[in-house]
């Protein structure tokens, strides 16, 4: 049969003749120990200045592979980036030449507008007067061309 805990029998307090344990009073401003508070640690120097690591063959290899492995994955990387990064340069290009484009064409209107201006009839009539010209005659007109009916060419004489 098992024996019963030390802690239930509370009929004989242990190593006191029978009197009950006293408590001392704690003092409040007293703080509790930290672990391992008694204990001293002797540090001790190490000169590990004469040691030579000894070469590992194996890691050569490694370092190789973890080399190519990342030049393979740049190269995925880059061949998956690029189209995306082309399109949307193309895309900037296309929206800066479709701005330049209604640009010039706003500029063609204009150029159309003071060539109309300045050609029409209205203004060739009044720099005509103002210099003078006039409506030549018909014998004073020579047709250049030469689908004359005798076929001679004409010359001014």
């Amino acid at each position: 049969m098992a024996s019963m805990p030390a802690y239930l029998n509370r009929t004989a307090p242990a190593g006191n003749g029978g009197e009950p344990p006293v408590c001392r009073e704690r003092d409040p401003f007293q703080l509790r120990e930290l672990p391992l508070e008694n204990v001293f640690w002797h540090p001790k120097k190490i000169d590990n200045s004469r040691l030579v690591r000894e070469p590992d063959p194996r890691s050569r290899g490694a370092c190789w592979s973890a080399i190519g492995a990342a030049s393979v994955l740049l190269v995925l990387l880059t061949g998956v980036l690029v189209p995306n990064v082309a399109n949307t340069l193309a895309g900037y290009k296309l929206e800066n030449l479709k701005v330049e484009n209604r640009k010039l064409q706003d500029e063609l209107r204009t150029l159309d507008l003071r060539e109309a201006e300045l050609t029409s009839p209205d203004r060739l009539q009044q720099l005509a007067q103002r210099q003078n010209l006039v409506t030549p005659k018909s014998d004073q007109v020579f047709h250049l061309d030469g689908n004359r009916p005798d076929g001679s060419v004409a010359m001014v004489k």
